[in-house]
């Protein structure tokens, strides 16, 4: 068994994405973020679904067309392929847990 708010790094250099399960169709990631974003030159353009949780802590993501969106703890969207988008912002204070699933 394992838990998703057990061995998260305590010094997060980069955001930490970890692989929970993953075959040709799906992939569940867990995200740690503290204070991360992606790069102000860039969009992430990814060429399945996305649907993505917050389960603890806070974020903000921007999207190339439409209003940017906050997520707190419970938060969840689902982001189409080929919606570019980023993450703006995460709590610089509170590690952000995230769970994605790639479909």
């Amino acid at each position: 068994m394992q838990n998703l708010f057990t061995d998260v790094p305590e010094r997060l250099d980069e955001e930490c994405f970890e692989a929970i399960l993953e075959n040709s169709a799906v992939t569940v990631e867990r995200i740690v973020s503290k204070g991360h974003r992606s790069p102000a030159s860039g969009w992430y353009d990814q060429d399945r679904d996305e649907w993505v949780v917050v389960l603890q802590g806070r974020a903000v993501l921007a999207f190339e067309q439409g209003a940017d969106m906050t997520l707190a703890p419970g938060d969840h969207v689902v982001i189409p392929a080929h919606r570019r988008h980023r993450v703006a912002w995460t709590d610089p204070d509170v590690t952000t847990i995230w769970l994605a699933v790639h479909y």
